[in-house]
């Protein structure tokens, strides 16, 4: 009754051998090499990565979607795209300033103003936050206030064409009012 039960322990101990594990996150894995393993190629692994190293955003997947709707002007489904964006990752700037502007292409710029005060916290003073800022004024007619915007983001990147583009479509904006 012995043997088997020893058969069983040794076949257990041999499949806990081929398993590495994390001593830090106590993570089981199996795909990572050891430290003098090669490639077939001869190269050590060092340096390369391995699946636990990739970096995924489940976010990724939304704004991607969201972009092409965008750029579509379907500005109302990319506005759902970038808020489900924000909600599986709260901390991605990208998706809120994608949000904000969706916002502002349908008029909802109460929305906009609260995802552009979240973007401004996670990007900063971009010349990309000035710029749709300075767009989002200029959509709303206060021309003062998107002519400033404008220049800040004009001061942070002079050759970026769509701040110089602005600051001429502000320009024409200006001189043709219609009332």
């Amino acid at each position: 009754m012995n043997r088997p039960i020893a058969v069983v322990a040794c076949l257990f101990m041999a499949a806990l051998a081929g398993c590495q594990t994390n001593g830090a996150d106590g993570v089981l894995r199996t795909n990572e090499p050891s430290k003098g393993d090669v490639t077939s190629f001869g190269d050590a692994f060092d340096g390369l990565k391995t699946v636990g190293d990739v970096e995924y955003y489940a976010s990724d997947q939304a704004v991607a979607e969201a972009k092409n709707q965008f750029r579509a002007e379907n500005y109302g489904n990319a506005g759902a795209l970038f808020f489900k964006a924000t909600q599986l990752a709260p901390n991605d700037g990208g998706a809120w300033m994608g949000l904000a502007a969706s916002c502002d292409r349908i008029h909802r710029f109460d929305l906009a103003d609260r995802a552009y005060g979240r973007a401004f916290k996670l990007l900063g003073a971009t010349p990309e936050y000035y710029n749709n800022v300075g767009y989002s004024n200029l959509l709303r007619g206060k021309l003062q206030e998107a002519r400033s915007n404008f220049l800040k983001a004009y001061e942070l990147a002079p050759n970026d064409p769509t701040v110089v583009n602005n600051l001429k479509l502000l320009s024409s904006s200006v001189q043709n009012i219609e009332r």
